[in-house]
């Protein structure tokens, strides 16, 4: 059973590595003005990292909660 949740893990984890890689690809060819761009990238980065912290929830719950602490420990 743990097999099947570690290949689901690394399953999901390359579906998004894949999802990103091609998102930043269309960012990057069409045609925007600089700071547009950088803009959209910006956003882009943060829907990113707010869908990776929900998939990492959705795997593992406990790392979650072990993250939250200790970025309460750190003032951070």
């Amino acid at each position: 059973m743990s097999e099947d949740n570690s290949s689901l893990g690394t399953n999901l984890l390359l579906f998004l590595v894949g999802a990103a890689a091609g998102a930043i690809l269309v960012a990057l060819t069409t045609p925007k003005s600089g700071p547009e761009l950088r803009s959209d990238v910006k956003d882009l980065a943060g829907r990113l990292k707010l869908k990776m912290q929900k998939a990492k929830l959705a795997v593992c719950p406990e790392c979650g909660e072990a993250s939250e602490t200790e970025n309460e420990d750190t003032g951070a």
